[in-house]
């Protein structure tokens, strides 16, 4: 009966994955036979590549700003929307729709709405007084603009954590009403030892996501420059403006189907699922509820 699973297994995750470690060791161009190259790539990876730092810590930068803010954002829209009384379902429907949008859309809406000299957002703040940044055209303010992004379409991880709010028992918040707990205390004691395995996978998720950002940036970038185009690749808009939104999976991309070196390409997979397992061993081993009990 597993039978099928385990070939579907087989054929598209353990083939693909020793396919990539094995032409990781090789010079490869998909038109030639690969040729062994040893290590190479992967010491020219780690000593030469110009750009792979600044593709890795734009990467990092975004597991580090970009999870956490959804998370954090996504849980307190469930909490109100748990207490909300009236209209509860519609407002369930105006947060989660944004999820819905294709990527590609929703941030060429968003470069457009955020244009610095047309967009409406810039002119709202203007009204203010207020001198609005060049958001997708700074390098410095090109990686936050995508955060509003993602907090926007945060609807996919505020569904879950609605869920796993309703779920906890009541008669938990009973007992500690009754024992004098106050709201940060049941906070603590009763909806958070509830929800942690929903929130170690939204965490989970999330990290292997941010790891592999790759639409959002690439689309800003090309949007952004005003060099969108259809078929042509990254090309000269690659990580725009000036590699901040260069991300380690459009480096990949590029050296891989851009200039063809996918010897190179599958090192730079192999390190990237290896980092990927290093965030899932250590997030499961740090959290408690998915230990045997009593284990530390």
């Amino acid at each position: 009966m597993i039978g099928p699973v385990l070939l579907g297994l087989l054929v598209f995750f353990v083939y693909p994955l020793i396919a990539s470690v094995w032409f990781s060791l090789t010079r490869y161009d998909l038109v030639t036979p690969p040729q062994w190259n040893d290590f190479r790539n992967y010491i020219y990876l780690f000593t030469q590549d110009p750009l792979i730092g600044t593709a890795a810590l734009n990467t990092l930068w975004f597991v580090i700003f970009l999870v956490p803010i959804r998370m954090l954002t996504s849980l307190a829209v469930a909490g109100l929307l748990v207490r909300a009384q009236r209209a509860s379902g519609i407002w369930r429907t105006v947060f989660y729709l944004p999820s819905l949008v294709p990527p590609v859309a929703s941030v060429v809406a968003f470069v457009f709405l955020f244009n610095p000299g047309t967009g409406p957002v810039n002119q709202i703040l203007g009204w203010f007084g207020i001198q609005g940044p060049l958001w997708f055209n700074d390098p410095a303010w090109s990686k936050p603009s995508l955060v509003i992004l993602g907090v926007w379409v945060m609807g996919d991880i505020m569904i879950i954590f609605l869920a796993s709010l309703l779920d906890v028992p009541t008669e938990q918040y009973e007992a500690a009403s009754l024992d004098g707990a106050n709201g940060l205390q049941k906070l603590r004691y009763v909806t958070f030892p509830n929800i942690v395995p929903v929130l170690l996978f939204a965490l989970i998720t999330g990290i292997i996501a941010a790891l592999q950002y790759f639409t959002e940036a690439s689309v800003a970038s090309q949007v952004a420059s005003g060099k969108a185009s259809v078929g042509e690749g990254l090309g000269g808009v690659l990580g725009y403006p000036d590699d901040s939104l260069l991300t380690y999976t459009q480096w990949l991309y590029e050296r891989g189907f851009g200039e063809f070196q996918l010897g190179y390409a599958s090192a730079l997979a192999v390190i990237l699922f290896i980092v990927a397992g290093l965030f899932l061993v250590i997030l499961l081993r740090r959290v408690s509820a998915f230990n045997p009990e009593g284990a530390r």
